[in-house]
């Protein structure tokens, strides 16, 4: 069996579901344009650049699910997967999945967004296994607080370690793992498999991929 790691954001989906997560609750009135909007865009460029606070991030990124009921996030959720990320989700995409699947094997979405936000989109890939960035929950309600480490950078790397080991596996188990990314945020982990493979790269990770004669495919729309 080989292990195949999927990145979600740009990678799988041609989109930042966490971005356009935020971005849905403000078009839809959830959130207010003034103040979220432009703190939203700005987070995003500091991790397109690689100087994000994961921290800071999160007590912005997780505060929206703490502010409302289980049963409203959940409805607006269902909205979001219509309206944002299915439209991003290519042929392509779904296919590569599948094509891990059907060779039988053990596959994950890691990422650094939310599970909340994550869940439903890896299940709609078909791939059973998500390594996410954990939001806290106390008595059914979501504090705004992270449980445990964030899945970001090296947290990438502890995390997937503590997700095999609670199926009973290390990672020298597999004679190949892959990973596929467009992000030089993932470096870390992109350098712990025997397959790294970068995904309609950023510019860092592009010039990192030909440096090091790692393989680059596109799963964008034509």
């Amino acid at each position: 069996m080989n292990l195949t790691l999927f990145d979600l954001d740009n990678t799988l989906l041609a989109c930042d579901s966490d971005y356009e997560w935020g971005q849905f609750l403000v078009d839809r009135g959830v959130l207010g344009r003034a103040e979220y909007e432009a703190q939203n865009a700005a987070f995003y460029e500091q991790y397109k650049a690689g100087t994000l606070d994961i921290h800071e991030f999160l007590g912005f990124a997780l505060r929206p699910l703490a502010e409302h009921a289980p049963e409203d996030l959940e409805r607006w959720h269902a909205e979001f997967m219509a309206a944002r990320i299915r439209p991003a989700i290519s042929a392509a995409a779904r296919a590569l999945a599948r094509r891990h699947l059907d060779a039988g094997d053990l596959c994950a979405v890691v990422t650094a967004t939310n599970s909340f936000v994550t869940g439903p989109i890896a299940r709609e890939f078909g791939v059973p296994h998500l390594v996410a960035t954990e939001p806290e929950r106390v008595a059914g309600r979501f504090t705004g607080r992270v449980a445990g480490i964030p899945c970001f950078r090296e947290g990438k790397i502890r995390r997937v370690d503590a997700w095999l080991a609670s199926q009973g596996r290390v990672m020298r188990d597999f004679s190949q793992s892959s990973f596929y990314s467009d992000s030089h945020n993932d470096l870390p982990l992109l350098e712990l498999v025997t397959h790294p493979v970068a995904v309609d790269p950023d510019p860092k990770l592009a010039a990192v991929a030909r440096a090091r004669g790692w393989p680059a495919v596109s799963l964008r729309f034509p």
